[in-house]
């Protein structure tokens, strides 16, 4: 077997229930996130536990070497290379105060978090000696108080998934064929996109809503090869809000079984940092806009997911060189940004088991499954060098198998095709998920 990636996922249904039940009754993820169960009585009634978490083994058919694609024919033929990682591990939490009240958090562990220790050396003389273990991230992906009115208007303040695209409302590892996040989209935007505001939502009918006031990305962490992706990322103990941004999504379930979802975001990104200049550059605003469409499908044992997604950015040339100026010291990219982005990607599956009817277990399945899409971090401005290597198509086939309702196991091979002076990159993966309750 060329490539092998063992894909271990936990995840839980967000407080009120596993994500593949909700979604086929025709209500978003996000509202597993967002509407505590109405409660009776007691403090263990009143509580919600769940998460969800990644681990892999990957081994990958391509180099990893970092001048891969700037020298591509030195790379051509390097012995193929894996890894072991744990790309999430999330932890939620929710309680029910009453009357309309309701608190969530979300707690997550990227790449195994960060482990640190001090430490004493022995071989120096028994000096102190600070020690990092293991790479990572440990970020709170949400935070927030609710007030819910009824079903039609609920308001929530706090840190939230940012509702844009269909992989940061539907990210879940049981939400996807692939054994990891679909590549578009978690490219070229924040994904998870996470970021402090206040919000509206509500749903009526067949129709469900979000709006969405928040703090505008930082420009300076804008980048050719991920476009905006590292934007709300923050390297102070807080995140700098000079620039605001609003967002929103609409979802509509009115045909059984398919959702159908546009999603949109507009800010201003310039300037959004510590010692902000407003000299020379007072006028420039590097407005990010970004629209996003995305459906849903599940009939008769087939399921179907697509997503478009377009994004625009204004002034790039000069945030390009602004960010080029940046001294070696600062936390900050120094590369170029293209002006735009956009991705297109589409999967489908189709339950085999469904041929057979004497299967002894009801909720067993198996999902022979396609995936493809296209995506380009890097549309460059005039005059702007050319980075062919951002542009990329990638094809994944493999298998869903769920023994029961709760766990799938997955199997897929993959392979995206790069422009002719590159190198292709195949690779094979193995994983398997779970999906449940704690509380």
């Amino acid at each position: 077997m060329r490539h092998i990636i063992l894909h271990f996922t936990i995840a839980t249904g967000l407080f009120l229930g596993c994500t593949s039940t909700v979604a086929a009754e025709g209500v978003s993820q996000t509202d597993t996130v967002t509407a505590i169960p109405k409660l009776k009585s007691g403090f263990a009634s009143r509580l919600s536990l769940g998460g969800y978490g990644e681990v892999a083994y990957t081994r990958n058919f391509f180099s990893d070497n970092v001048n891969r694609y700037s020298h591509a024919a030195d790379y051509r033929n390097v012995p193929s290379h894996g890894r072991f990682d744990i790309p999430h591990v999330v932890v939620m939490i929710g309680y029910d105060f009453g009357k309309g009240w309701s608190f969530g958090s979300e707690i997550e562990f990227e790449h195994g978090g960060v482990e640190s220790a001090v430490e004493i050396e022995p071989e120096e003389v028994g000096e102190f000696e600070q020690e990092i273990e293991r790479g990572g991230e440990v970020a709170l992906e949400q935070f927030w108080i609710q007030k819910t009115f009824f079903p039609q208007l609920n308001i929530r303040a706090g840190h939230m998934v940012v509702p844009v695209g269909e992989t940061n409302m539907h990210h879940l590892p049981t939400e996807f064929f692939t054994v990891y996040r679909p590549e578009g989209e978690n490219e070229i935007i924040p994904c998870t996109w996470h970021q402090t505001g206040i919000e509206v939502w509500g749903h009526a009918g067949s129709w469900r809503y979000e709006a969405m006031f928040l703090a505008g990305l930082n420009s300076l962490n804008f980048s050719k090869d991920r476009w905006i992706n590292g934007g709300a990322a923050s390297a102070f103990e807080f995140s700098p809000a000079n620039k605001y941004a609003v967002a929103a999504r609409i979802d509509n379930y009115s045909v059984k079984g398919l959702r159908l979802s546009v999603s949109g975001y507009y800010g201003h990104a310039f300037n959004n940092t510590l010692m902000a200049d407003n000299g020379k550059y007072k006028d420039v605003k590097g407005a990010v806009a970004i629209g996003s469409f995305g459906f849903d499908y599940r009939n008769s044992g087939w399921i179907w997911r697509g997503n478009l997604d377009y994004g625009h950015l204004s002034d790039a040339d000069i945030i390009s060189a602004y960010n080029r100026g940046q001294s070696s010291s600062s936390p900050y990219k120094r590369t170029h940004v293209g002006k735009g982005a956009w991705t297109a990607g589409t999967e489908a599956g189709y339950d085999i088991l469904r041929l057979f009817h004497s299967k002894t277990n009801p909720d067993s399945k198996l999902y022979l499954f396609g995936r493809y899409e296209y995506y380009d971090a890097y549309i460059p401005t005039v005059n702007a060098p050319t980075y062919t290597w951002t542009e990329r198509h990638r094809i994944a086939a493999g298998i869903n198998y769920y023994p029961l309702k709760q766990i799938v196991i997955k199997a897929e091979f993959s392979e995206r095709f790069m422009h002719k002076e590159y190198n292709n990159e195949p690779s094979v993966s193995i994983g398997v998920a779970y999906a449940g309750f704690f509380l």
